[in-house]
């Protein structure tokens, strides 16, 4: 955590030299799923009802800040983000905080696209199941990115991007019956709303 209020703060120092800057909040949706599940050979015998991820509406709010010099700009962002993936006798949820660093270019009037590192820290990762219990993962930050488009109308701004990952972040699973992995980088699609205040 401590990573990621460094990087906020040296990315909020950037606005010294940009010739605009404008700061605002943004929020909205996200569709998809983290990684597939990893087990012994027999794993579907004892879980016959269990599937590889499968994709789950989620949401996501935060802040951002814009710092733009001609028709290009850099646009850091501070989000929670909540996701939830079907895996089928159990849901896993997780809850982490999004630090994205986009590099944007303005093409056509109010069109933008954007690109750049995401880095990620999870704070919660749970089972709806009480059979399926997850345990810590991995690593409690990782680095993934986002690319996509974007519309700008004034102080309005909307876009859509895909989250990937550069690697596996793996859970463990554990049940009464067999003990699993699960990977828990998420892929995923963003829809957001942001206002510039």
């Amino acid at each position: 955590m401590k990573k990621i209020i460094f990087i906020s703060l040296c990315l909020l120092s950037t606005g010294l030299w940009a010739q605009s800057s404008e700061y605002g909040i943004k929020g909205g949706f996200n569709y998809g799923a983290t990684g597939d599940y990893e087990g012994t050979s027999d794993i579907l015998d004892d879980f016959p009802d269990l599937k590889d991820g499968e994709n789950k509406a989620g949401y996501h709010f935060g802040v951002f800040a814009k710092y733009q010099i001609s028709s290009i700009f850099l646009q850091p962002e501070l989000s929670y983000t909540k996701l939830t993936t079907d895996y089928g006798p159990f849901e896993y949820e997780m809850d982490k905080i999004d630090l994205p660093v986009l590099l944007g270019v303005e093409i056509l009037g109010p069109l933008n696209v954007k690109a750049g590192p995401s880095f990620q820290y999870i704070t919660n990762n749970d089972s709806n199941n009480d059979n399926f219990r997850i345990g810590d993962v991995d690593k409690d930050i990782t680095v993934g990115y986002q690319l996509g488009v974007g519309v700008q109308l004034g102080k309005l701004g909307i876009d859509a991007r895909y989250e990937g990952a550069f690697t596996d972040n793996t859970a463990f699973v554990e049940t009464t019956q067999e003990n699993f992995n699960l990977d828990s980088r998420p892929s995923q699609w963003i829809l957001s709303l942001s206002i510039a205040l």
